[in-house]
């Protein structure tokens, strides 16, 4: 350290050197719900255990926290939505330009017809207004100045964070971060409120009580205490004065809030209401409400009077006692449905799911609960207003199993059954329980906060009984007992007690006067009273009862608590002459509430003592009470008459033998006790008390699971305290530590086993890691403080007054059987036999450990020297452990390294930290100790690995806690010591002969959790970093000076480079230092610029490595592909362009088995990016000049594929992306794919280009887009994200792509700025300009681009010539790249493309070759973005080439050249382009015109091959996306001829001769280029297809979409060129695969020869004036295969229709002749017929297959049928035929779909011409059908029918019987008739012959229908012979010209 540069110590100490108080320990008040916290009532002494209960329920939280925690990592965890302040960035994709729009005009194409394309511009450009041109373009001294201006540009308004604007990871596993576990807190379920509004009867004339309870049918329990409530008004309320001494406000609630934590439609809300007694049944005390209404006041008023006056009587005279007298039920869940099904929006249950997870119910993992999550959430419902009706209640249905059978019912039937109700209602209103609820009492009546200003009437919590266990352990004090009288049966008694009451009472006492006032009140009257009386059922000796009976139990109960219950007999009628008690007494009983010191609880059943009670009773059960005298009398004989049970809900009572039996021994311990002690039955003497302790500790694991979670916290402090307390017992020094230890052990294994109780992500227990976290602390003697002289005023006020006095005071007292005083700290106390016992233990535990405990730490003068530790004991108990308990304690090692840790810190915190030097904090044992600890804990994890693979996320969650443990070490103990252990470790892991894989995932989760120390990056050294270029090299050096940073590269390394199952390892390591670099970016105390350089030196090795991995990165296909050597071609798609362009870079060495997914290769990117943008840049420049140039072709490659990664996907797919939160890799790939090939290529690439020209049109093609792109996946993937969370992901994401790019763009700059001028270093520059024009290929903001543009302007004027003369390939490129962005909507980034289109031009000008180079690519590149892109803005293209202008006028110190006038010229000719464009914007809709206009544009390029080619390549392109694909071969076909011929120009070889012969002889190449070539002007056919290779390209091009095509046979044709250049190039690979391809045409000829569908023809006429040079024009279409003459005339109607308007446009449905008088001047006229290609007979002889007839074709017929009295048809002997045969200018297939006619015949057909033709081409029907090779059945029966069977008008018979049945008197109609004759003859005996093969295909069941055929065939032959007999003589006459007869006759 001493020797850092000032400047670095200065680093150092701000990232904070480890400060000394980097612990704190602070006591957090724990927060109260009430008023006050709920504690014992005063001046009571309590006993121990009480004591200890209450302590723990209100003692504040020890919390252990590091200050800098909250830097790093935890910031990062938490980050907060800073990006607000970003600014928008200006994407072209986000704007839409302004669009005129305009409908096709027709005649705009009128009169081009004898323009040249590249002379005439009919646009002049000079009328237009330049844009705002770009300020100094030429303005700078030197190229240095130029650089220093543009860096200057390119840091201004830069994001410092760059991992501020990338989504944080979401990892399944985020090791790193422990979670906080939640405060303790009582247990709520789910909360609602019900507030009565009203009771309502008829007739309102006595008061009434209600009761509320909630009732659970399906587990048959009462799930809640009873709240009383009543809305009697104040006369009512009057009539009971006599009986209210006084009303507290706390009785007068009328709302509750009921928990409820298992919800199930099976609960039920149950009012009961009750009544004050009266004479009679309760039937006859409700007739009165049956009848009368209070409605009929007239009739009524005296009877109701009368009624009202009797109530009042009796409401004085028995106000106390009560009746029952109807009741209501509600269920809870329909209730509140009637809500949720009004509720539209499901907003508010969202927020209910949440809501109650955050309550989290305990029994996380039970089924019972999963169940219940999904269905029923008790809150975000509507309030719900439920109105029931009162049912009657049955005096011997009171029971709570008469309820439930009800209830059962009611389910059942849903309706009511026979019960009797009484007229009147009862309104409720449920509703969630509101954040607060002012006026809310807890269940003890305490006020819950806020207490309201106002006294609101009061709403009473209502505690709940949940009908299951609910494990959360008791957090505030609690004591409540709950009396159910249940029966009482006094059948056989002879008295005359009827109407019975029982009065009970809580006694402290046998004095009358010892009651206690502790039975909490009803309604309307005191909060507690001394006594309660149950409600009578008339006349009924065995009473059921239903009431509760609430009480609040003393802190301390002593065996002289009862509860005492006196029965009494009430008399209804007053007797006349009776004035005295309404009570006659009928018996007592009671019930002492201890039991052998445990409290009395469940169902007892009493027997009554008639006489009063004897002395000393409540000493003993009534059952048990021992003979009195004089006797005492029973009723009954001592039976058990009084069935009652108890409930008891006790936060200190812990209703567990095995619990109280170890709390009670364990308190023995502390005091001065006397034995024999007793518990339970038992009285234990001095002698077996260790015995029986031990015992109780380990019968601790066999109390109930809900008792031990209840009481969790004071088991654990307990045991704990047993660890460190050596007892005193008999005169014995008894250890119980060992055995404590295990108990803990096994409680802490219980617990986890549990399927009840949850766990966090890493498999901690959440109460364990709750109770450590908030409630652990070492364990002291707290109570002798106490006792000690009032030292203090909180046994734990150290933590924040750490005096030394009192540290030591209260710290290290010892517990021993006899206390000390240690006021004085000095004084070191005696050693005591404790001691000596343990030091005996540990020798026999560690023989070699000779060191006397008392000079371990001598270093610490404070520390009395004999004090045992805590810490120390606990590791020394880990250590020793063996066997199961050993087992567990490594299993569940997350639990005893955190009560470690903790109890280090509070032990280090006590520490006098100057005296004590960190290294000497912890004695030399203990460090041994934690030293086998972690070995035995590593070793643990690796045999698991071994052994059992089953295990292993057992084994991930030991080692991630492992690394929490050695993490907090860091901040505890000496860090050289911690690092050792790391070390191990490592060491220990590397040995274990495991699978690779998951050795890395496992050392890199520990490495991960050790790096997210908050001082991570002083323990790394970070500011010793040499700035040398070493630093790129991961060396033995650096990872000795970097520890942790060594080791997490080494692992990342070594991951990267193996193979693994689906990258999972590989995500690891890459996620780790993410998070790492990610944690640093934005942590606070590394924001300024001289750290983060610091910061990123320390990660440089990490950028070899990156650059090392390119192979494995995901962005699927920056180049062509993995293996793609010059000359493979696939069909139309990008790689062919790289085919021939080659591999960008050319290091691709074939994909890898282990690719990263897209995302994980984002992650490692934005390492890299964020390393290179923090970096100190002169090291980063010196580097990449000494790197060699292989690595640097990487590294640009690797710069290529970052801004791939990062581009921005556009506004509108942020919308989509959310939504697709799961199909995220797929479609990254995809898209990746084609956002990578788009450009890399030059401009001439191949068809479809997606993410090149068209960005507006990639853009909306692939929206479809990934997860990568969601920013802030917080928003968990929430399917509705608001339109300001999408914007705001949408500038995220713009800023993101920004930054990465600039930070491309700046290290690109340093690799240009360190070449030198001279030595242009292995074409760096154009590698450097590869990467700037991909980035131009991306979606990118004008920030971007306006720097982008500054780096190539630079780039030109310090390389230019350079790069003109050596990267021809890439100037082209980059011409069209600019020249797309002059077409931009955004003026900004207009402006910055032209004037780098300028400069281009400027400084290309020096060079004559250089500048028609440029000027050629330049148009090529114009001609070629028109040609591709739909939507090519061209006023924003004429508003740059007149910018352009502007820079060449302006430019003074090239006035005196030629290059102003030069300029003018190209931007003329680009102008003149661009009109034909526009013209075919307006074809779009129109494909046929739209091709013959692309076709005129290619001829206009006479004179410029490259041109040509571009434009047939475009229609090429136009003719694939429309799947004519033929059509498409052919454009390629014409490009090929056009190439070879100026190849052959170039060089004379033979086979190029033969190859332009070739093309131009082969049947469909008639096209020969006619242009002028000149192939030694500069910048003509520079292309890259003018070479042998781009030949061959184009060639297979051509033959893959003949194959797509069906034809075949064309395959052959073209091959049959290529194959002659391969073999010259004696190319065999290629020669094979050509063969294959060749072979596989040849066989779909064989298999697909005659089902091929080749082409449909139709002509097509224009006509009409509006049609401008269309009109009269006729052209053949070509349309698929089969398409009927509706659907084109569908088409084209459509398309002319919207180009004129409606009404103007007619089609013309017959194929007449049209007579041009006859139509409408004003409108246009389309015909259309389907024609067919025709054949001479000896054309005939060579087209014999299917493809030769529908190949190479120019002639077309069709006929139309007429008659001389001008009507289509008629009869058959005046039925003429006209057939017209048109002939075309070239032959189809063509390039283009339709072909002007330029030739008409027609001849007529006379009617026995006509019959002639019919019946040849029937004859030819038939014999086609009879020799099929395969005939079909069907097909030949339809043939038959139609030839003999037809019985219809102009069957052949009837043709024979009008031509032939007498010779014609016209001589020249004999030939005619003698050649129908013979057809006749030949038709007859195909008949014959077809009627045979007919017979051999039939089935048996067609034997009929044969013999029907054959009859019909005869029949006809019969009809025709006499007319084919006869011959007409004068034919056969000899004739002197023999050779004509025979032309006739053969």
């Amino acid at each position: 350290m001493s020797q850092l540069r000032s400047g670095d110590a200065e680093l150092m100490q701000e990232l904070g050197e480890f400060p000394d108080d980097d612990l704190e320990l602070e006591l957090v008040e724990r927060e109260c719900r009430t008023l006050r916290p709920s504690v014992p009532e005063e001046g009571v002494e309590l006993d121990p255990h009480v004591r200890d209960c209450v302590q723990s329920y209100t003692q504040p939280w020890l919390v252990v926290s590091r200050r800098s925690q909250g830097y790093g990592w935890i910031a990062y965890s938490e980050r907060t939505d800073a990006n607000r302040v970003l600014q928008r960035q200006t994407f072209e994709s986000d704007v839409e330009p302004d669009k005129q729009e305009q409908s096709p005009s027709l005649p705009a194409l009128c009169d081009d017809t004898t323009r040249t394309t590249l002379t005439c511009s009919d646009f002049n450009l000079r009328a237009l207004q330049p844009d705002r041109r770009v300020e100094s373009l030429l303005r700078f001294s030197s190229p240095e100045e130029l650089d220093r201006f543009n860096q200057e540009a390119r840091n201004s308004n830069r994001y410092g964070e760059l991992f501020g604007l990338y989504p944080p990871i979401d990892e399944e596993d985020a090791v790193a971060i422990r979670p906080i576990p939640d405060c303790p807190k009582e247990h709520f379920g789910q909360r609602i409120l019900v507030r009565c509004q009203t009771i309502k009867f008829e007739i309102d004339i006595e008061p009434f009580f209600a009761t509320m309870a909630l009732y659970d049918l399906k587990e048959k329990k009462k799930i809640s205490e009873n709240f009383h409530l009543d809305m009697n008004s104040d006369q009512m309320k009057g009539f009971l004065r006599a009986h209210t001494p006084n009303t507290d406000a706390s009785t007068l609630a009328r709302s509750a809030v009921f928990s409820i934590s298992y919800p199930s439609p099976d609960i039920y809300l149950v009012v009961k209401i009750e009544k004050v007694l009266q004479q009679g049944e309760i039937g006859d005390c409700a007739e009165p409400y049956m009848i009368l209404k209070e409605s009929d006041t007239t009739k009524n008023r005296d009877k109701l009077e009368k009624l009202r006056n009797q109530a009042e009587g009796f409401c004085q005279r028995l106000g106390r006692y009560r009746m029952p007298f109807a009741f209501a039920t509600v269920n809870i869940m329909s209730a509140i449905n009637s809500t949720l099904e009004r509720e539209t929006s499901d907003t508010d249950s969202i927020n209910g799911r949440s809501s109650m997870e955050k309550k989290g119910l305990p029994r996380r993992n039970s089924d019972r609960f999963n169940v219940m999550e999904d269905n029923y959430i008790l809150s975000g419902f509507k309030p719900a207003l439920t109105t029931c009706t009162l049912i009657k209640q049955e005096g011997e249905r009171l029971s709570d199993e008469d309820l439930f059978k009800f209830l059962a019912d009611i389910k059942r039937s849903s309706g009511q059954r026979r019960v009797k109700i009484i007229p009147g209602f009862l309104r409720l209103e449920v509703s969630p329980v509101p954040e607060t609820v002012p006026g809310c009492l807890s269940p003890e009546l305490i006020p819950v906060k806020p207490v309201s200003e106002k006294n609101p009437r009061a709403v009473k919590e209502v505690l709940e009984f949940p009908s299951s266990e609910v494990y959360v352990p008791h957090n505030i004090y609690r004591n409540l007992l709950y009396v159910y009288p249940l029966r009482l049966n006094l059948t056989n008694r002879l008295t005359s007690a009827r109407n019975i009451t029982v009065k009970i009472q809580f006694m402290s006492g046998e004095d009358p006067s010892s009651v206690m006032p502790v039975i909490f009140g009803k309604s309307s009257g005191p909060e507690f009273l001394q006594e309660v009386y149950t409600p009578v059922t008339y006349h009924n000796r065995s009473p059921d009862f239903y009431d509760e009976i609430k009480i609040q139990l003393p802190a301390r109960l002593t065996e002289k608590h009862h509860l005492l219950f006196t029965f009494y007999h009430i008399s209804c009628q007053q007797k006349q002459n009776q004035t005295g008690s309404v009570e006659a007494l009928i018996g007592y009983s009671w019930l002492p509430l201890l039991n052998n010191d445990r409290l009395q609880t469940g169902q007892q059943c009493l027997p009554i003592i008639l006489d009063k009670l004897p002395v000393n009773y409540s000493l003993h059960s009534p059952e048990k009470l021992p003979a009195q005298v004089p006797p005492v009398k029973w009723l009954e004989n001592h039976k058990g008459l009084f069935s009652l049970e108890l409930q008891a809900v006790s936060s200190v009572q812990a209703q567990d033998k095995h619990l109280e039996r170890f709390f009670t021994l364990c308190h023995a311990l502390e005091g001065k006790t006397i034995f024999p002690i007793r518990v339970g039955d038992e009285k234990i003497s001095e002698n077996m008390f260790e015995h029986e302790l031990k015992l109780s500790i380990i019968s601790l694991s066999s109390s109930g699971l809900e008792p031990l979670v209840l009481f969790l916290h004071q088991v654990l402090d307990k045991l704990f305290r047993l660890i460190m307390q050596p007892m005193v017992i008999a005169g014995q020094t008894a250890n119980l530590a060992q055995i404590a230890f295990e108990s803990v052990v096994s409680v802490v294994n219980s617990l986890h086993n549990s399927q009840e109780l949850a766990k966090d992500h890493q498999g901690r227990n959440c109460l364990l890691a709750t109770y450590l976290y908030f409630v652990f602390r070492l364990p002291d003697t707290q109570h002798e403080i106490h006792t000690t002289g009032g030292l203090m005023a909180h046994p734990e006020s150290r933590y924040s007054t750490l005096t030394r006095a009192t540290a030591t005071t209260v710290g290290f007292m010892l517990l021993q059987s006899r206390i000390r005083s240690s006021s004085n700290p000095d004084i070191p106390a005696p050693q005591s036999p404790e001691d000596a016992e343990v030091n005996n233990i540990l020798g026999k535990v560690k023989i070699h450990r000779s060191v006397n405990i008392s000079n371990t730490s001598q270093s610490s003068s404070t520390r009395p020297t004999n004090r045992k530790l805590f810490h120390e004991e606990l590791a020394l108990q880990m250590v020793v452990s063996t066997g199961v308990c050993r087992e567990n304690v490594y299993k569940y090692a997350w639990f005893f390294f955190e009560v470690l840790v903790k109890s280090m810190s509070q032990h280090v915190s006590q520490l006098d930290k100057k005296a004590v030097s960190r290294r000497n904090r912890f004695s030399d044992r203990f460090k041994d100790d934690i030293t086998t600890i972690v070995n035995v804990v590593t070793a643990e994890i690796g045999n698991i690995l071994v052994k059992q693979q089953k295990e292993l996320e057992q084994a991930e969650k030991v080692n991630i806690s492992l690394a929490f443990f050695l993490y907090d070490l860091m901040s505890l103990m000496d860090r050289g010591f911690v690092f050792q252990l790391v070390k191990n470790y490592c060491n220990q892991m590397a040995a274990k002969s495991v699978n690779m894989s998951t050795l890395i995932s496992m050392r890199l989760e520990f490495l991960r959790v050790l790096c997210s120390h908050e001082h991570y990056l002083n323990l790394s050294l970070f500011f010793t970093v040499s700035n040398t270029h070493t630093m790129f090299d991961l060396s033995q050096d650096f990872k000795q000076r970097h520890y942790l940073t060594g080791l997490l590269l080494t692992e990342l390394s070594t991951a990267l480079d193996m193979e693994s199952e689906g990258g999972r390892v590989q995500q690891k390591a890459i996620n780790a230092t993410y998070s790492l670099l990610c944690a640093h970016d934005l942590d606070q105390r590394c924001s300024r610029p001289e750290v983060k350089a610091k910061i990123a030196a320390l990660y440089l090795p990490l950028v070899g490595i990156i650059i090392d991995s390119i192979n494995y990165l995901d962005f699927t296909g920056t180049s062509g592909g993995p293996e793609e050597d010059p000359d493979s071609i696939t069909p139309i798609n990008q790689s062919v362009a790289l085919a021939i362009a080659g591999n960008p870079f050319n290091t691709l060495t074939g994909k890898t088995s282990n690719m990263l997914t897209a995302e994980t290769s984002r992650n490692l990117l934005m390492c890299f990016l964020w390393i290179i943008k923090n970096a100190d840049q002169n090291l980063i420049q010196r580097w990449t000049v000494d790197i060699p140039s292989s690595q640097l072709s990487r590294l640009l490659e690797l710069l290529t594929i970052c801004i791939s990664c990062f581009e921005y996907r556009g506004k509108q797919s942020s919308d989509k992306v959310s939504t697709q939160a799961l199909q995220k890799s797929q479609q990254a790939k995809a898209r990746l794919e084609e956002a990578l090939l788009g450009g890399i290529g030059a401009r001439g690439q191949m068809m479809k280009r997606v993410g090149g020209n068209d960005r507006t049109l990639g853009q909306r093609e692939n929206l479809r887009w990934r997860k990568d792109l969601t920013q802030w996946r917080q928003t968990n993937d929430r399917q509705d994200k608001s339109k300001a969370e999408l914007d705001q992901e949408a500038i995220i994401s713009g800023n993101l792509a920004t930054e990465t790019n600039i930070i491309v763009l700046d290290l690109l700059e340093m690799i240009v700025q360190a070449v030198p001028l001279a030595d242009c270093k292995d074409n760096v520059v154009g590698g450097v300009l590869k990467v700037l024009l991909h980035s131009l290929t991306c979606n990118q903001s004008t920030t971007f681009l306006s720097h982008c543009f500054s780096t190539l302007r630079a780039l030109i004027v310090k390389f230019g010539d350079l790069l003109f003369e050596e990267e021809a390939e890439q100037c082209a490129d980059l011409c069209q790249k600019v020249l797309h962005y002059c077409s931009s909507c955004v003026d900004s980034n207009r402006s910055q493309a032209c004037a780098t289109l300028y400069l281009i031009m400027r400084y290309s000008y020096s060079s004559a070759s250089n500048f028609s180079r440029v000027k050629m690519q330049v148009t090529m590149s114009l001609a070629s973005l028109v040609g591709k892109s739909s939507d090519i803005h061209e006023e924003y293209l004429r508003r740059s080439f007149r910018t352009i202008l502007a820079y060449a006028e302006e430019d003074t110190e090239m006035q005196s050249t030629q290059l102003p006038s030069q300029v003018d010229e190209l931007l003329r000719n680009l102008n003149s382009i661009l009109s034909d464009t526009v013209k075919m914007k307006e074809f779009q809709k129109d494909p046929e015109m739209l091709m013959d206009l692309m076709y005129r544009i290619a001829k206009g390029y006479q004179t410029s091959p490259d041109l040509r080619l571009t434009w047939l390549q475009n229609m090429a392109e136009k003719h694939n996306g429309r799947k004519c694909f033929t059509e498409s071969a052919m454009c390629l076909v014409h490009a090929a001829a056009l190439v070879a011929e100026y190849l052959s120009m170039l060089e004379d070889h033979k086979y190029l001769r033969e190859l332009c012969l070739g093309c131009s002889s082969n049947p469909h190449t008639r096209f020969v280029s006619d242009d002028i070539l000149s192939p030694d002007e500069d910048g003509v056919c520079s292309g890259r297809y003018f070479t042998e290779n781009g030949l061959v390209g184009l060639l297979e091009q051509a033959a893959e979409l003949f194959s797509n095509g069906g034809l075949y046979e064309a395959v052959n044709e073209v091959y049959k060129v290529i194959v002659p250049i391969l073999e010259a190039h004696r190319d065999f690979r290629k020669l094979a695969s050509t063969h294959d391809k060749l072979q596989r045409a040849f066989e779909n000829i064989i298999q697909k020869g005659h089902k091929r569908m080749f082409g449909t023809y139709f002509r097509v006429g224009f006509y009409g004036c509006k049609f401008g040079d269309l009109d009269e024009q006729e052209f053949i279409y070509k349309e698929p295969g089969i398409t009927h003459l509706p659907e084109i005339s569908h088409r084209l109607e459509n398309f002319y229709s919207q180009c004129f308007g409606d009404g103007v446009l007619e089609m013309i449905k017959d194929s007449t002749p049209v007579d041009r008088k006859k139509l409408n001047p004003n409108k246009v006229y389309i015909q259309i017929t389907y024609v067919e290609p025709y054949f001479d007979d000896y054309e005939m002889k060579d087209r014999l297959t299917n493809f030769e007839k529908n190949f190479n074709l120019r002639r077309f017929m069709y006929t139309t049928p007429f008659t001389k009295s001008g009507r289509p048809r008629g009869e058959l002997n005046e039925q003429y035929k006209r057939k017209t045969i048109l002939t075309t200018m070239h032959a189809f297939p063509y390039i283009k779909t339709r072909i002007n006619v330029i030739q008409k015949e027609e001849f007529d057909l006379t009617p026995i011409e006509v019959a002639i033709e019919d019946m040849q081409k029937k004859t030819r029907e038939l014999a086609e059908a009879t020799h099929r090779e395969k005939p079909d059945a069907v097909m030949l029966q339809m043939v038959l029918q139609g030839s003999v069977t037809a019985t219809v008008n102009q069957g052949p018979l009837e043709v024979a019987q009008v031509f032939l049945n007498e010779i014609p008197a016209d001589p020249k109609l004999f030939r005619h008739h003698n050649k129908l004759r013979l057809c006749f003859k030949e038709f007859i005996l195909r008949c014959g012959e077809a009627v045979e093969k007919n017979k051999q295909l039939i089935t048996p069941d067609q034997k009929e229908y044969q013999q029907e055929m054959k009859k019909n065939y005869n029949k006809l032959r019969e009809n025709l012979r006499p007319m084919l007999e006869r011959k007409i003589p004068e034919l056969y006459k000899p004739i002197i010209k023999p050779r004509i007869e025979n032309r006739y006759t053969h």
